[in-house]
Formats: structure tokens, sequence, C-alpha cells
């Protein structure tokens, strides 16, 4: 394990019990617990992207702030759903988020999860062929990997405004290197596949599509074994990243216990998804030697290079920088991490 950054859901309520209580909360906070965690020497910020939720939606004008804000630190998403995108206008505002940071942009996109509306996508103006929002998904990250190489493609105005550089022209901004910097959420193995077939990286969360009666950690690292074979196997020349997401809670302190004390004993579950079987991982709470033994079992943390910690935004930035640190301090280091 090379990296720890955290990954945010980016939930606001009213509710007086939430720390984030309103759209506005949640940005703001996210800017700022993004600055504590590279403050804190973690190694990534990531936050969920959801449409029509109480939940961060569109996330490159908080990615550039992030970026704006940071100097260090990985920027990332997990994920979001292509079934929503326009790529090429994607491309424009991932080039300039990517800019802005220096280059630290890790955008985490994939079909996407279920959502709070019927077919959301429509809305948006996307309309599957056949019906199959799956295969749109693809098609728009075919088109977004294409324009992220900087190659030209669009023919110029014989009589434009202003000069144009010889040959067809390419989506502009252009952030060199950013083609190799997105990720595929994978949801089963044979999806895991794919994503190296494409020449991206595999984000894994903490749950899975499907269900082959084995340990959560297990099913996930067979699929992280099968995503390098298939990468290996198509001949790419650099080396993959893997992430892989788990909700981490070292008890500290009483606050810690009151909050998380109960996850002590969690388990894995196995439910249905979008109509299929599912796995979800189990919570780690503990006290930090026993979430040390805990998570060295863990087989696809393990064969990952780059953990995301799941954070309860709800709770404030405090009380989450004070999670990433905990982790920080008293387990990660005994896992090879550093």
């Amino acid at each position: 394990m090379k990296k720890i950054g955290f990954l945010s859901f980016g939930h606001w309520n009213p509710s007086p019990h939430s720390q984030a209580r309103s759209a506005q909360d949640v940005l703001l906070q996210s800017i700022d617990l993004a600055v504590a965690a590279e403050e804190l020497g973690a190694d990534g910020a990531y936050f969920r992207v959801h449409h029509f939720a109480r939940q961060l939606a569109s996330p490159f004008p908080l990615l550039a702030a992030v970026g704006a804000r940071t100097s260090r630190i990985e920027i990332g998403t997990g994920v979001i759903d292509m079934r929503y995108e326009n790529p090429l206008y994607m491309a424009e505002d991932a080039g300039s988020a990517d800019l802005i940071s220096g280059g630290r942009l890790q955008l985490g996109i994939s079909r996407g999860s279920p959502e709070q509306v019927v077919d959301g996508y429509r809305y948006f103006g996307y309309e599957p062929t056949d019906g199959d929002h799956a295969a749109m998904a693809r098609q728009h990250t075919e088109v977004l990997l294409s324009v992220l190489t900087g190659r030209g493609f669009a023919e110029p105005n014989p009589r434009p405004m202003f000069p144009n550089p010889p040959g067809l022209l390419r989506i502009e901004p252009h952030s060199p290197g950013l083609r190799d910097r997105i990720w595929w959420g994978a949801g089963t193995r044979a999806t895991a596949e794919w994503t190296a077939e494409q020449g991206m990286n595999l984000m894994s969360s903490t749950l899975l599509t499907e269900d082959t009666g084995v340990p959560f950690h297990r099913l996930q690292a067979e699929q992280i074994q099968r995503f390098r074979d298939a990468w290996k196997a198509a001949g790419h020349e650099r080396e993959p990243r893997v992430s892989v997401s788990r909700s981490v809670f070292p008890i500290v302190s009483d606050t810690d216990r009151a909050y998380f004390g109960r996850e002590a004993g969690s388990q894995d579950q196995v439910g249905h998804i979008d109509g299929g079987t599912a796995r979800f991982g189990k919570t780690y709470a503990g006290e930090p030697d026993q979430l040390v033994r805990d998570l060295a079992e863990d087989e696809a943390i393990a064969a990952a290079d780059t953990l995301l910690l799941t954070v309860p935004n709800q709770l404030g930035v405090d009380y989450n920088a004070h999670v990433i640190e905990s982790l920080l301090t008293h387990v990660a280091p005994e896992l090879g991490w550093r």
C-alpha cells in the first residue's frame, strides 16, 4: 500500500445533528478537509458524484478549488457517472482542473450507481440506443479517452476569428498525461478485465455486484489479479494503478467509541442491487492494534497500491481530520505505508 486518501460522499442534510446542512456547507467543508488531509500527510482527496441528490454533483469546480488550495495531494472522483456526461465538455473541464492543480487529477469514472430518479440521464439530454444505458456510458468514455490524448480531430474554420495552429484542432485546454490518470469504477471481475483492455486504472469500492460465496476481500483480490493479468495481456507499457475503498475507524477516544464502537463486529453483507446479487464489504472499527491485524489479512488491500477511506462527512471537518490522522498515525505505518 503506497498511498492513502479519503473518499467523501458529500452528503448534506438540514438536520441539526448534521455538520453539513447545505450544499454550500459540503462544498466548503470538502475543500477544508482536503487541505487538512494534505497537512496530515495523506495522499489523496476523492469525492463521490451523484445527481438529483443532496450530495456533491458537478465535480470540476470543487476539484479546481481543491487544486488551488493544495500543492501535493492527489485530487479525484469516485466516480463520475458517464451516462450523464458530454465527453468533449468534460475533457475541457478536466483539463482545466488538472492544469490548475499542476497535474494532480485522478479522475474516477464509471457507468454509475443506482439513482435517485428514474433514468436521470434522459433529463440531461442523453437517450441510449436500444435502451442500453451501460453501452452509452462506455461510448461516452471512448470519446473522452480519445480526445484526452491531445490528437486533433476537428476541422478548422478557413476564416477563423483568431489564427489556428496547423492541422486538425484538439480540445483545449489540453493537460498532458491526464489520459493515464483515468480510472474506471468496476463492480465485477469481468468489468475489471475490460478496464485493463482500455488502459484505465482500476477503482474498486466497498461492494461488488456479484457473489461467489468467498469473503469480500478475497473476491476483490481476485478481481484485481484478473485486472493485472488483462493489463499485461493488452501490452500496455506503463504500470497501472489500483485503488480499493474501505470504511476504517480507529477507536482512540470516547467519541470514536460512541460513533463506531458498535461496528467492531461488522461482517460482509450479501444483498441485491440493480436487480442482481451483490456482496458488500464490512466496516473496520476497533483499537489500532486490532485494526492492524484485521487489515493485514485483507487480501485486496495488500493487492492495491491505494486505499481510499470512506469518511462520514456529515460529522464535520474536525472529526474527519481526526479519523484520518488516527489511521495515518496508529495504523498505516504498521501496514507498510511510507
